[in-house]
């Protein structure tokens, strides 16, 4: 089971840090990322983390300002939103996917959390 949180109404530049609380299995054996999805538009890949060693991928969209990272004591998963843009709007799912590797393709992923939503405002 995944959780997330974190969401809120930020103003373009701000920041913000989501959570994922994660449950139900061993947390350091997969690929865990975060996805978005604006208002008729596709879910798209933002960042992933792998398991074990903490390799991170990064949409171009975000390099630069996104940071993800994982406290595997904790089973929590974490972004860190900086300068944040009125197209970073959307709502956002933590997912986790048995395979072990990060992908852009949401199908792969095997289990979602609920979504947080994030609202920048210009």
């Amino acid at each position: 089971q995944l959780q997330a949180s974190g969401g809120g109404l930020v103003q373009a530049g701000g920041s913000l840090t989501l959570s994922c609380a994660i449950s139900g299995f061993t947390f350091d054996d997969y690929a865990i990322g975060w996805f978005r999805q604006a208002p008729g538009k596709e879910r798209k890949g933002v960042s992933c983390i792998k398991d074990p060693i903490g390799s991170t991928v990064y949409a171009e969209s975000v390099k630069g300002r996104f940071t993800i990272s994982r406290d595997n004591a904790k089973n929590m998963m974490y972004l860190q939103m900086n300068n944040l843009k009125p197209e970073d709007a959307a709502v956002y799912y933590c997912a986790q996917t048995l395979g072990g590797m990060c992908s852009k393709n949401a199908t792969i992923y095997d289990y979602w959390g609920q979504g947080t939503q994030l609202t920048v405002s210009s």
